[in-house]
């Protein structure tokens, strides 16, 4: 099995592909076993991470010594040698990162190419193998990130801004008399209450955000995009809240950057992962 493993600055994701014959030949649908999402913590250790992942897998009935390759996609530094560690002691392998120098298949047409996230690579890769370009992924996490995909399978280029949840702590933080709120779609836009006046200037307002940048990057990709109108596809946790009422976000794919990974480890095969030594006692 392959284990997928995608590190945000909030959250890290993990997903356990089936690696039968047959499987991951590319265009085939990989099998997804598993998936799980847990918070990233800089400061947890090897070990820390090793028992959780080891109960994570008891839970489902599942061995870490079934997993055979690993492949990683991580946006925080700090964490990447602990994880290294925790593939090393726990699985007895050494994982395959998404870094410059692996082969993704995808040219990317940036003025630093080594700046762009592993996200959101692995994001413009799943979608263009996916659903074909051009294709816009809007992806709902720490920060909200738009990433653009010619109809050659290029990466143009996209946007960064901050997340919903980020909005809304420093809405929180920095007014004394506003109490925190839950996130959610309020009954109508105007409201009546502090709660849904609150509800509606960070859900609305947010959806203006999102669609106003997707209005204009949709023009700014020329008359190729308006003959082919680019696939707007969302991921992240809070994209199935925005999509509701967003006027061009079309699909939701919550597996996109996991089946990203899966795509970049079929494109490096012969594989990378090297079993190591379990380590000493």
């Amino acid at each position: 099995m392959l284990l997928a493993l995608d590190v945000g600055n909030t959250n890290t994701v993990l997903g356990l592909y089936d690696l039968a014959p047959g499987r991951t030949a590319s265009g085939k649908a990989p099998a997804l076993v598993a998936h799980w999402r847990l918070s990233t913590h800089r400061t947890q250790t090897a070990d820390e991470y090793g028992v959780f992942f080891v109960n994570l897998f008891n839970l489902h009935g599942l061995a870490t010594t079934q997993v055979k390759h690993i492949i990683i996609s991580s946006v925080v530094p700090p964490v990447e040698s602990t994880l290294l560690q925790v593939c090393e002691s726990y699985f007895n392998i050494k994982p395959l990162f998404v870094e410059p120098g692996i082969k993704t298949g995808m040219p990317v047409l940036v003025d630093n190419p080594s700046e762009l996230g592993a996200d959101r690579l692995v994001n413009a890769i799943a979608a263009y193998e996916k659903y074909g370009g051009p294709a816009i992924v809007v992806d709902f996490g720490t920060a909200t990130t738009f990433d653009v995909v010619s109809a050659r399978g290029e990466y143009l280029g996209g946007v960064i801004s901050p997340g919903l949840g980020i909005s809304a702590d420093a809405l929180f933080s920095r007014a004394a008399r506003l109490g925190r709120v839950d996130i959610k779609r309020p009954p109508k836009v105007i409201g009546t209450t502090t709660v849904t006046h609150i509800q509606s200037g960070l859900y609305y307002g947010y959806i203006g955000l999102v669609d106003g940048i997707l209005e204009r990057m949709i023009a700014e990709m020329g008359e190729a995009a308006s003959q082919t109108p680019p696939k707007v596809i969302a991921t992240g946790g809070l994209a199935g809240l925005i999509a509701e009422d967003s006027r061009y976000i079309a699909t939701i794919d919550d597996m996109l950057t996991l089946d990203g990974l899966h795509i970049v480890f079929e494109r490096n095969l012969p594989l990378h992962n090297q079993p190591v030594r379990p380590r000493r006692k």
